[in-house]
């Protein structure tokens, strides 16, 4: 199967990191998961990818942190980033978007929604 594209995933529960993995490999995408995000740099460094889909509560940092480190850096400003929450509060999306995510969705999630949202996405748009 060819890649569909290169994905990034931050997101600490593992049982959800592993169904976006099975649910985005499906479609072809090559899905690289960190549960904390530590070592961002080397992460992108091996391997630019396509999209970042970032969980917003993380042990140790915040999503909303290493979102403002992507947007920071001139090299991966301009990567769209997806991020999950669990709490989906109307100021976390807020300030999400805030922070430059291009889409916010919560915990949990259709499997079709997460696959549209990235095709849609990596394709340079979103699913409204």
């Amino acid at each position: 199967m060819q890649v569909s594209g290169r994905v990034l995933l931050i997101e600490d529960e593992a049982n959800i990191a592993e169904a976006i993995r099975f649910i985005l490999g499906r479609d072809g995408y090559e899905v690289v998961w960190s549960p904390d995000g530590e070592g961002l740099a080397g992460l992108i460094a091996a391997g630019r990818p396509d999209l970042v889909i970032l969980d917003l509560m993380l042990p140790g940092r915040s999503g909303l942190d290493i979102l403002a480190d992507l947007k920071r850096d001139a090299a991966t400003a301009a990567i769209p980033v997806l991020m999950l929450s669990a709490k989906g509060q109307g100021r976390d999306r807020e300030a999400a978007v805030a922070a430059g995510a291009q889409v916010f969705m919560t915990k949990p999630f259709a499997n079709a929604e997460i696959r549209d949202q990235v095709r849609a996405l990596i394709a340079g748009g979103a699913v409204a």
